[in-house]
């Protein structure tokens, strides 16, 4: 990757940061006198927790177009975008998550899915508690992961 090519990559992979971390800020607004009584709070909290995978998600798809690192299983993309980001591939580009980052994630993904395909069913105020939980501590780790896969990747000068 030369210099160019990293500063366009750079620059979008900041410009998601961004986008990401404005709905980490939604998150930690509608948590606010949370009310577990509240069938539309617990609702609210738990669009945002789809709305940050969502958005991560939306940067691991960058990160894979930029490398033309495509998934071939259409029907498991999201877990096969997961998964991929885990592994280098050598002589192209270093892994983008570590393990750790990869199982909170996955676990945001599993509750993404259960969130989108919930129509008859309420959400737990536990399992939301939880996944809230989860979903902080993935965004503090892809900070790190992303920062130090942009400093594994970046030209010398």
């Amino acid at each position: 990757m030369d210099a160019q090519e990293f500063l366009v990559l750079e620059s979008r992979i900041v410009a998601q940061l961004a986008i990401i971390d404005a709905v980490f800020v939604d998150i930690e607004e509608r948590t606010q006198g949370f009310d577990v009584s509240d069938v539309r709070h617990i609702e609210s909290v738990a669009f945002q927790i789809h709305n940050a995978y969502s958005s991560i998600e939306e940067l691991l798809r960058l990160i894979a177009a930029s490398f033309e690192n495509q998934i071939g299983d259409v029907a498991r993309w999201h877990s096969a975008l997961l998964q991929r980001m885990t592994q280098p591939v050598p002589g192209v580009r270093p892994a983008p998550l570590t393990k750790e980052t990869f199982v909170l994630l996955d676990t945001m993904r599993g509750f993404r899915h259960f969130f989108r395909h919930a129509y008859s069913s309420t959400v737990d105020p536990v399992l939301l508690e939880s996944n809230l939980q989860i979903a902080r501590q993935a965004h503090s780790v892809l900070h790190r992961d992303i920062v130090e896969f942009l400093d594994q990747l970046r030209p010398p000068k």
